[in-house]
Protein backbone atom coordinates (compact mmCIF):
# COMPACT_ATOMS: atom_id res chain seq x y z
CA UNK A 1 0.00 0.00 0.00
CA UNK A 2 1.34 3.41 -0.98
CA UNK A 3 2.18 5.95 1.69
CA UNK A 4 0.48 9.35 1.72
CA UNK A 5 3.02 12.01 0.77
CA UNK A 6 0.93 15.15 0.25
CA UNK A 7 -0.97 17.39 2.62
CA UNK A 8 -4.54 17.91 1.42
CA UNK A 9 -7.19 20.51 2.20
CA UNK A 10 -10.67 20.14 0.77
CA UNK A 11 -14.04 21.89 0.48
CA UNK A 12 -17.11 19.65 0.63
CA UNK A 13 -20.43 21.16 -0.44
CA UNK A 14 -23.73 19.35 0.02
CA UNK A 15 -27.38 20.32 0.24
CA UNK A 16 -30.66 19.25 1.81
CA UNK A 17 -34.15 19.66 0.45
CA UNK A 18 -37.20 19.21 2.67
CA UNK A 19 -35.29 17.34 5.34
CA UNK A 20 -33.44 17.56 8.63
CA UNK A 21 -29.71 17.11 7.94
CA UNK A 22 -28.65 16.91 11.59
CA UNK A 23 -31.09 17.13 14.50
CA UNK A 24 -30.14 18.74 17.80
CA UNK A 25 -31.19 16.49 20.73
CA UNK A 26 -31.03 19.50 23.07
CA UNK A 27 -33.62 21.32 20.95
CA UNK A 28 -36.24 18.64 20.37
CA UNK A 29 -34.26 17.27 17.42
CA UNK A 30 -34.82 20.42 15.38
CA UNK A 31 -32.21 21.14 12.69
CA UNK A 32 -29.06 22.62 14.21
CA UNK A 33 -28.81 26.40 13.86
CA UNK A 34 -26.29 29.08 14.79
CA UNK A 35 -28.42 31.08 17.22
CA UNK A 36 -26.75 34.40 16.33
CA UNK A 37 -26.75 34.18 12.53
CA UNK A 38 -29.50 31.70 11.71
CA UNK A 39 -27.08 29.65 9.61
CA UNK A 40 -27.68 25.92 9.60
CA UNK A 41 -25.07 23.59 11.08
CA UNK A 42 -24.09 19.96 10.57
CA UNK A 43 -21.52 18.59 13.02
CA UNK A 44 -18.29 16.89 12.07
CA UNK A 45 -19.44 13.89 14.12
CA UNK A 46 -22.53 13.55 11.91
CA UNK A 47 -20.44 13.54 8.73
CA UNK A 48 -17.93 11.05 10.13
CA UNK A 49 -20.82 8.78 11.10
CA UNK A 50 -21.96 8.69 7.48
CA UNK A 51 -18.43 7.90 6.29
CA UNK A 52 -18.21 5.07 8.83
CA UNK A 53 -21.57 3.67 7.71
CA UNK A 54 -20.52 3.76 4.06
CA UNK A 55 -17.23 1.96 4.69
CA UNK A 56 -18.96 -0.61 6.89
CA UNK A 57 -21.45 -1.42 4.12
CA UNK A 58 -18.97 -1.41 1.23
CA UNK A 59 -16.20 -3.34 3.00
CA UNK A 60 -18.46 -5.45 5.23
CA UNK A 61 -15.99 -5.10 8.13
CA UNK A 62 -13.39 -7.12 6.22
CA UNK A 63 -9.80 -7.42 7.46
CA UNK A 64 -8.35 -3.94 7.93
CA UNK A 65 -11.68 -2.21 7.34
CA UNK A 66 -13.64 -2.90 10.50
CA UNK A 67 -15.33 0.05 12.21
CA UNK A 68 -14.52 0.83 15.86
CA UNK A 69 -17.42 3.21 16.59
CA UNK A 70 -20.39 1.38 15.11
CA UNK A 71 -23.98 1.13 16.25
CA UNK A 72 -24.48 -0.70 19.55
CA UNK A 73 -20.76 -1.48 19.80
CA UNK A 74 -19.10 -2.23 23.14
CA UNK A 75 -15.75 -0.53 22.61
CA UNK A 76 -13.87 -2.44 25.29
CA UNK A 77 -14.37 -5.72 23.42
CA UNK A 78 -12.16 -4.45 20.61
CA UNK A 79 -9.39 -3.64 23.12
CA UNK A 80 -9.60 -7.14 24.58
CA UNK A 81 -9.50 -8.63 21.06
CA UNK A 82 -6.38 -6.59 20.29
CA UNK A 83 -4.49 -7.84 23.36
CA UNK A 84 -5.54 -11.45 22.78
CA UNK A 85 -4.49 -11.28 19.12
CA UNK A 86 -1.10 -9.93 20.17
CA UNK A 87 -0.68 -12.56 22.88
CA UNK A 88 -0.69 -10.02 25.73
CA UNK A 89 -2.03 -11.17 29.09
CA UNK A 90 -5.09 -9.25 30.25
CA UNK A 91 -4.40 -9.98 33.90
CA UNK A 92 -2.24 -11.96 36.30
CA UNK A 93 -2.97 -15.62 36.91
CA UNK A 94 -4.24 -16.10 40.46
CA UNK A 95 -4.59 -19.20 42.58
CA UNK A 96 -6.54 -20.01 45.71
CA UNK A 97 -6.08 -23.10 47.89
CA UNK A 98 -9.04 -25.46 47.67
CA UNK A 99 -10.58 -26.54 51.00
CA UNK A 100 -10.46 -30.29 51.59
CA UNK A 101 -14.24 -30.63 51.57
CA UNK A 102 -14.46 -29.15 48.04
CA UNK A 103 -11.55 -30.99 46.39
CA UNK A 104 -13.53 -33.99 45.16
CA UNK A 105 -16.42 -31.93 43.84
CA UNK A 106 -14.21 -29.53 41.86
CA UNK A 107 -11.95 -32.31 40.55
CA UNK A 108 -14.95 -34.19 39.17
CA UNK A 109 -16.55 -31.17 37.52
CA UNK A 110 -15.70 -29.98 34.01
CA UNK A 111 -14.24 -26.61 34.82
CA UNK A 112 -14.92 -23.73 32.46
CA UNK A 113 -12.18 -22.44 30.16
CA UNK A 114 -9.79 -20.26 32.16
CA UNK A 115 -10.16 -22.33 35.33
CA UNK A 116 -7.86 -25.19 36.28
CA UNK A 117 -6.59 -27.13 39.30
CA UNK A 118 -2.90 -27.43 40.13
CA UNK A 119 -1.03 -29.16 42.97
CA UNK A 120 1.83 -27.61 44.93
CA UNK A 121 3.43 -28.82 48.18
CA UNK A 122 0.71 -31.46 48.69
CA UNK A 123 -1.99 -28.79 48.45
CA UNK A 124 -4.44 -28.22 45.57
CA UNK A 125 -5.17 -24.77 44.17
CA UNK A 126 -7.84 -23.36 41.85
CA UNK A 127 -6.08 -21.28 39.18
CA UNK A 128 -7.87 -18.41 37.43
CA UNK A 129 -6.02 -17.45 34.25
CA UNK A 130 -5.38 -13.79 33.61
CA UNK A 131 -7.28 -13.98 30.30
CA UNK A 132 -10.30 -15.77 31.77
CA UNK A 133 -13.71 -14.40 30.80
CA UNK A 134 -15.10 -13.69 34.26
CA UNK A 135 -18.59 -12.86 33.01
CA UNK A 136 -18.82 -16.14 31.08
CA UNK A 137 -17.60 -18.06 34.14
CA UNK A 138 -20.29 -16.40 36.26
CA UNK A 139 -22.92 -17.56 33.77
CA UNK A 140 -21.43 -21.07 33.73
CA UNK A 141 -21.65 -21.29 37.52
CA UNK A 142 -25.44 -20.87 37.33
CA UNK A 143 -25.73 -24.06 35.26
CA UNK A 144 -22.72 -25.97 36.64
CA UNK A 145 -24.57 -28.03 39.22
CA UNK A 146 -21.91 -27.25 41.84
CA UNK A 147 -22.88 -26.88 45.48
CA UNK A 148 -23.43 -23.46 47.00
CA UNK A 149 -20.14 -23.71 48.88
CA UNK A 150 -18.23 -24.60 45.70
CA UNK A 151 -19.87 -21.76 43.75
CA UNK A 152 -19.05 -19.31 46.53
CA UNK A 153 -15.43 -20.50 46.53
CA UNK A 154 -15.05 -20.04 42.74
CA UNK A 155 -16.63 -16.57 42.93
CA UNK A 156 -14.16 -15.58 45.64
CA UNK A 157 -11.29 -16.83 43.48
CA UNK A 158 -12.59 -14.71 40.59
CA UNK A 159 -12.69 -11.62 42.79
CA UNK A 160 -9.11 -12.25 43.91
CA UNK A 161 -7.91 -12.27 40.29
CA UNK A 162 -6.24 -8.91 39.68
CA UNK A 163 -5.60 -6.91 36.55
CA UNK A 164 -2.01 -6.80 35.37
CA UNK A 165 -0.26 -3.48 34.81
CA UNK A 166 0.58 -3.40 31.14
CA UNK A 167 3.83 -2.11 29.71
CA UNK A 168 4.28 0.89 27.42
CA UNK A 169 5.34 -1.52 24.66
CA UNK A 170 2.03 -3.37 25.00
CA UNK A 171 0.09 -0.10 24.88
CA UNK A 172 1.90 0.86 21.68
CA UNK A 173 1.35 -2.61 20.24
CA UNK A 174 -2.35 -2.30 20.99
CA UNK A 175 -2.48 1.12 19.34
CA UNK A 176 -0.84 -0.18 16.16
CA UNK A 177 -3.15 -3.21 16.04
CA UNK A 178 -6.23 -0.97 16.40
CA UNK A 179 -4.99 1.33 13.62
CA UNK A 180 -4.34 -1.54 11.23
CA UNK A 181 -7.68 -3.24 11.88
CA UNK A 182 -10.11 -0.30 12.17
CA UNK A 183 -10.53 2.07 9.24
CA UNK A 184 -12.12 4.84 11.30
CA UNK A 185 -9.31 4.82 13.88
CA UNK A 186 -6.54 5.23 11.33
CA UNK A 187 -8.65 7.86 9.52
CA UNK A 188 -10.20 9.97 12.29
CA UNK A 189 -8.26 8.89 15.36
CA UNK A 190 -9.69 7.83 18.72
CA UNK A 191 -9.13 7.93 22.47
CA UNK A 192 -8.27 4.32 23.27
CA UNK A 193 -7.32 4.75 26.94
CA UNK A 194 -10.45 3.23 28.46
CA UNK A 195 -10.55 2.55 32.20
CA UNK A 196 -12.61 -0.60 31.73
CA UNK A 197 -10.44 -2.25 29.06
CA UNK A 198 -6.78 -2.62 28.05
CA UNK A 199 -5.18 0.74 27.35
CA UNK A 200 -4.35 1.17 23.66
CA UNK A 201 -3.26 4.80 23.98
CA UNK A 202 -4.52 7.67 21.87
CA UNK A 203 -4.56 8.15 18.11
CA UNK A 204 -4.58 11.48 16.29
CA UNK A 205 -6.28 10.87 12.98
CA UNK A 206 -5.06 12.40 9.71
CA UNK A 207 -8.57 13.38 8.56
CA UNK A 208 -10.51 16.12 10.31
CA UNK A 209 -13.68 18.05 9.44
CA UNK A 210 -15.05 21.39 10.51
CA UNK A 211 -18.76 21.83 11.22
CA UNK A 212 -20.61 22.30 7.94
CA UNK A 213 -22.31 25.70 7.80
CA UNK A 214 -25.08 26.79 5.44
CA UNK A 215 -24.31 29.53 2.92
CA UNK A 216 -27.49 31.43 3.86
CA UNK A 217 -29.68 31.50 6.92
CA UNK A 218 -32.10 28.57 6.98
CA UNK A 219 -35.82 28.76 7.72
CA UNK A 220 -36.75 25.76 9.83
CA UNK A 221 -40.32 24.62 9.19
CA UNK A 222 -42.40 22.33 11.40
CA UNK A 223 -45.25 20.36 9.86
CA UNK A 224 -48.02 18.44 11.59
CA UNK A 225 -48.35 14.86 10.38
CA UNK A 226 -51.03 12.23 10.96
CA UNK A 227 -50.70 8.48 11.43
CA UNK A 228 -53.88 6.56 10.63
CA UNK A 229 -53.37 4.18 13.55
CA UNK A 230 -52.76 4.11 17.31
CA UNK A 231 -50.34 2.08 19.38
CA UNK A 232 -52.57 0.70 22.15
CA UNK A 233 -56.11 -0.53 22.77
CA UNK A 234 -56.53 2.22 25.36
CA UNK A 235 -55.88 4.90 22.74
CA UNK A 236 -58.37 3.26 20.38
CA UNK A 237 -61.08 3.23 23.05
CA UNK A 238 -60.37 6.86 23.90
CA UNK A 239 -60.80 7.92 20.26
CA UNK A 240 -63.90 5.81 19.71
CA UNK A 241 -62.34 3.91 16.80
CA UNK A 242 -61.10 6.97 14.92
CA UNK A 243 -57.55 5.76 15.54
CA UNK A 244 -55.35 8.69 14.58
CA UNK A 245 -52.04 9.84 16.03
CA UNK A 246 -50.72 13.36 15.51
CA UNK A 247 -47.04 14.13 15.22
CA UNK A 248 -44.65 16.83 14.05
CA UNK A 249 -41.86 16.87 11.51
CA UNK A 250 -39.15 19.54 11.35
CA UNK A 251 -37.44 20.25 8.02
CA UNK A 252 -35.19 22.69 6.23
CA UNK A 253 -36.95 23.61 2.93
CA UNK A 254 -33.54 24.07 1.33
CA UNK A 255 -30.03 24.59 2.60
CA UNK A 256 -26.62 24.51 0.94
CA UNK A 257 -23.87 23.56 3.39
CA UNK A 258 -20.11 24.05 3.13
CA UNK A 259 -17.65 21.92 5.12
CA UNK A 260 -13.87 22.31 5.22
CA UNK A 261 -11.61 19.33 5.74
CA UNK A 262 -7.96 18.47 6.19
CA UNK A 263 -5.77 15.44 5.50
CA UNK A 264 -2.40 15.36 7.25
CA UNK A 265 0.24 13.23 5.51
CA UNK A 266 2.37 13.44 8.64
CA UNK A 267 -0.32 11.92 10.87
CA UNK A 268 -1.22 9.43 8.13
CA UNK A 269 2.26 7.98 8.45
CA UNK A 270 1.69 7.45 12.19
CA UNK A 271 -1.63 5.62 11.77
CA UNK A 272 -0.85 3.73 8.57
CA UNK A 273 -3.44 5.65 6.52
CA UNK A 274 -2.61 5.04 2.84
CA UNK A 275 -3.47 6.36 -0.62
CA UNK A 276 -5.90 3.46 -0.95
CA UNK A 277 -7.62 4.51 2.28
CA UNK A 278 -7.83 8.06 0.93
CA UNK A 279 -9.52 6.87 -2.26
CA UNK A 280 -12.10 5.03 -0.16
CA UNK A 281 -12.68 8.23 1.83
CA UNK A 282 -13.31 10.25 -1.36
CA UNK A 283 -15.66 7.51 -2.54
CA UNK A 284 -17.55 7.77 0.75
CA UNK A 285 -17.98 11.54 0.45
CA UNK A 286 -19.35 11.12 -3.07
CA UNK A 287 -21.82 8.33 -2.29
CA UNK A 288 -22.58 8.28 1.46
CA UNK A 289 -25.89 10.16 1.23
CA UNK A 290 -27.22 7.62 -1.27
CA UNK A 291 -26.98 4.79 1.26
CA UNK A 292 -28.26 6.88 4.18
CA UNK A 293 -31.76 7.70 3.02
CA UNK A 294 -34.51 8.23 5.59
CA UNK A 295 -37.84 10.03 5.77
CA UNK A 296 -36.38 12.52 8.25
CA UNK A 297 -33.44 13.60 6.07
CA UNK A 298 -35.35 14.38 2.89
CA UNK A 299 -33.14 14.72 -0.19
CA UNK A 300 -29.48 15.17 0.73
CA UNK A 301 -26.91 15.29 -2.07
CA UNK A 302 -23.19 15.81 -2.45
CA UNK A 303 -22.74 18.71 -4.89
CA UNK A 304 -19.04 19.67 -4.91
CA UNK A 305 -15.78 18.19 -3.66
CA UNK A 306 -12.89 20.55 -4.31
CA UNK A 307 -9.46 19.22 -3.30
CA UNK A 308 -6.30 21.30 -2.83
CA UNK A 309 -3.30 18.97 -3.03
CA UNK A 310 0.07 20.24 -1.81
CA UNK A 311 3.41 19.13 -3.25
CA UNK A 312 4.83 18.40 0.21
CA UNK A 313 3.99 16.57 3.41
CA UNK A 314 3.71 19.76 5.49
CA UNK A 315 2.01 21.85 2.80
CA UNK A 316 2.82 24.87 0.67
CA UNK A 317 0.12 27.36 1.72
CA UNK A 318 -2.21 28.06 4.67
CA UNK A 319 -5.52 26.20 4.42
CA UNK A 320 -7.63 29.30 5.10
CA UNK A 321 -6.07 31.12 2.14
CA UNK A 322 -7.00 28.22 -0.12
CA UNK A 323 -10.55 28.07 1.21
CA UNK A 324 -10.95 31.79 0.50
CA UNK A 325 -10.43 31.03 -3.20
CA UNK A 326 -13.72 29.11 -3.26
CA UNK A 327 -16.75 31.39 -3.63
CA UNK A 328 -20.35 30.24 -3.22
CA UNK A 329 -22.77 32.96 -4.29
CA UNK A 330 -26.52 33.05 -4.71
CA UNK A 331 -27.70 33.90 -8.23
CA UNK A 332 -31.36 34.58 -7.47
CA UNK A 333 -33.30 37.21 -5.53
CA UNK A 334 -35.85 34.61 -4.45
CA UNK A 335 -35.45 32.15 -1.60
CA UNK A 336 -33.06 29.46 -2.87
CA UNK A 337 -34.68 26.08 -3.40
CA UNK A 338 -32.07 24.15 -5.38
CA UNK A 339 -28.35 23.98 -6.11
CA UNK A 340 -29.02 25.79 -9.39
CA UNK A 341 -29.71 28.92 -7.35
CA UNK A 342 -25.99 29.15 -6.48
CA UNK A 343 -22.75 29.59 -8.39
CA UNK A 344 -19.59 27.90 -7.10
CA UNK A 345 -16.31 29.27 -8.46
CA UNK A 346 -12.61 28.78 -7.70
CA UNK A 347 -10.08 31.53 -8.39
CA UNK A 348 -7.51 29.24 -9.98
CA UNK A 349 -5.21 32.12 -11.00
CA UNK A 350 -4.55 32.87 -7.32
CA UNK A 351 -3.62 29.32 -6.31
CA UNK A 352 -0.12 29.44 -4.70
CA UNK A 353 2.84 27.61 -6.19
CA UNK A 354 3.13 24.02 -5.00
CA UNK A 355 -0.65 23.55 -4.71
CA UNK A 356 -2.91 21.91 -7.29
CA UNK A 357 -6.70 21.85 -7.38
CA UNK A 358 -8.77 18.78 -8.28
CA UNK A 359 -12.53 18.60 -8.75
CA UNK A 360 -13.73 15.20 -7.57
CA UNK A 361 -17.40 16.22 -7.84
Amino acid sequence: MSELKNRIDFVYIFDVQDGNPNGDPDAGNLPRVDAETGMGLVTDVCLKRKVRNYVQIVKDCSQGFDIYVKEKAVLGRSHVAAFKALGYKLGEDSKKQIPNELKGELEESSLFEGLSITEEDEAEYLVVEGDADKKAIQEWLKESGLSKDAIAFVKTALKDAKARKQTSEETEGGRQWMCSNFYDIRSFGAVLSLKSAPNCGQVRGPIQFTFARSVDAIATAEHSITRMAVATEKEAEKQGGDNRTMGRKAIVPYGLYVCHGFVSANLAKQTGFTEEDLELFWEALKNMFDIDRSAARGLMSAQKLIVFKHDSVLGNAPANKLFDLVKVEKNTTDAPRSFKDYNVTVNETAIPAGVHVEYLI
